[in-house]
């Protein structure tokens, strides 16, 4: 992947930290990974929030009576069929 200078403004303990911990030639690679992975959960998070209440009950009447019935009635459906075949 092409890379390309970046300026931020970061506290100086977090940059010591840095400099104290990894070598120099790995330094962006470990900002770019944690940066990575911050911006994933960032997105995550707010696709959560954005689907909140996507889920209506009145959609869903096949489990009205509780996920538990409905699992058990989708497992010996499926039993019934391997046991014939």
């Amino acid at each position: 992947m092409p890379t390309v200078q970046a300026n931020f403004l970061i506290p100086e303990e977090l940059l010591a930290t840095l400099r104290a911990l990894v070598p120099k030639g790995k330094q962006s690679q470990v900002v770019a990974h944690a940066l990575k992975n911050e911006l994933r959960r960032i997105h995550y998070k707010k696709e959560l929030e954005h689907s909140f209440g996507a889920w209506k009950k009145a959609e869903h009447p096949e489990l009205k009576s509780g996920t538990e019935v409905f699992i058990r009635r989708q497992r010996v459906s499926t039993r019934s069929k391997r046991t014939q075949g």
